[in-house]
């Protein structure tokens, strides 16, 4: 018996837990951890969040929640080279976050998905309590 199994046995045994069964209790829980998110879901909030933990990213969505913007007008705001922004506005759009659209020579970065930043608003919120 693993120490993981002694322990939820005396969990099951010491009443605070509903389980009457340890080996039917075991398999409730993993049937609980496999229904909480589908894994093509949790993979796509794993790339999510792997692209939200970045400054300069975050800085770019804010930018582009006030109006879209180039990458000549991103790189001059926050002092980046052009390979730079761009590899950081591919990452965005391959997330689904930006979406560009050219307009003549210039390309024009925009919010795809306005709501993120409500999302991060909520989330910094919570960072300051």
């Amino acid at each position: 018996m693993s120490s993981t199994d002694a322990r939820l046995q005396r969990l099951v045994s010491s009443e605070i837990c509903k389980g009457e069964n340890v080996e039917k209790y075991a398999l409730e829980l993993k049937r609980l951890a496999e229904s909480v998110f589908d894994e093509k879901i949790l993979r796509s909030m794993e790339r999510l969040f792997k692209t939200l933990g970045d400054s300069t990213r975050l800085r770019m969505i804010k930018m582009l929640a006030l109006r879209k913007m180039c990458v000549c007008e991103i790189m001059v705001a926050l002092s980046m080279t052009q390979p730079n922004a761009s590899h950081h506005l591919e990452m965005l759009e391959r997330a689904g976050i930006v979406k560009k659209k050219k307009e003549g020579k210039w390309v024009f970065y925009s919010l795809a998905k306005p709501e993120i930043v409500d999302v991060l608003n909520n989330l910094s919120i919570h960072q300051t309590m």
